[in-house]
């Protein structure tokens, strides 16, 4: 199910004009404009996913990156939302960097080249199921998302599909909060991974965390950093995880 929603991890080879970095820039800053929004989480993985498709296809100058974001959210709100942003307002975010135009054509673009498939599996649909079999409390929940989508800003995350990266950032929040030893033999059946095998992912997450306030992408950190989500960026990471060897994550 979820090969159709895995997009090579190699694609940005085959772009001349835009690279990881400016992807990351990207997506941090789509991360503010869907808080700013208060659009459903589901909102902001099928952006990215987009995104991603479409630039895996597509050759895009830089100049024109946001505004393949951006479009990339309107459809995202269009396929997930009751309620949806009017172009004029992605317009007006980007600094009237395009016109209405601009963005309509992009748009009939973006669906013929991914052929109007928007029912994709992304992370988010197996976070949710995952956190149900981990007995979540709200604090889990908010660190889990805290910490994946601090992934969806890395383009080198690309390489494990979605439902290994839910089940690696629902294990490493169980580690930043409780200590070692909560990956139950429930999450482990659901879930089908392993503690061992989730640990290296697991220890680049924690290195996102470590960075996550002082980088220079912060837009995560800041979303996360209120009471509204529990304060879940003030969360020591789990450093433990870093010199852990294998045998032991049980």
């Amino acid at each position: 199910m979820q090969s159709c929603s895995c997009v090579s991890p190699g694609y940005m080879a085959q772009q001349f004009d835009i690279n990881e970095r400016m992807r990351a820039i990207l997506i941090d800053w789509l991360i503010e404009v869907h808080h700013k929004f208060e659009l459903r989480e589901e909102t902001l993985f099928l952006t990215v996913n987009l995104i991603d498709q479409f630039l895996a296809k597509q050759t895009v100058v830089r100049k024109k990156l946001q505004l393949v974001g951006l479009v990339a959210m309107l459809l995202a709100c269009k396929y997930e939302e009751v309620s949806i942003p009017v172009v004029d307002d992605l317009v007006l975010i980007s600094d009237k960097a395009y016109t209405r135009k601009e963005v309509l054509d992009m748009e009939k673009l973006m669906l013929n080249t991914l052929q109007y498939n928007m029912s994709v599996p992304t992370a988010y649909v197996f976070i949710r199921r995952f956190l149900k079999a981990a007995q979540f409390d709200r604090k889990l929940e908010q660190l889990s998302f805290f910490l994946i989508e601090l992934c969806l800003v890395e383009y080198e995350m690309l390489k494990y599909p979605p439902s290994f990266l839910a089940a690696a950032a629902i294990y490493t929040a169980q580690c930043t909060l409780f200590g070692d030893g909560n990956w139950s033999k429930t999450c482990e059946r659901h879930t089908t991974y392993s503690a061992d095998q989730l640990l290296e992912c697991s220890r680049r997450i924690v290195g996102f965390h470590q960075n996550s306030a002082t980088g220079k992408l912060t837009g995560v950190h800041r979303k996360y950093n209120i009471s509204k989500f529990e304060y879940v960026a003030k969360s020591e990471p789990a450093n433990f995880l870093l010199v852990q060897t294998l045998g032991h994550s049980r």
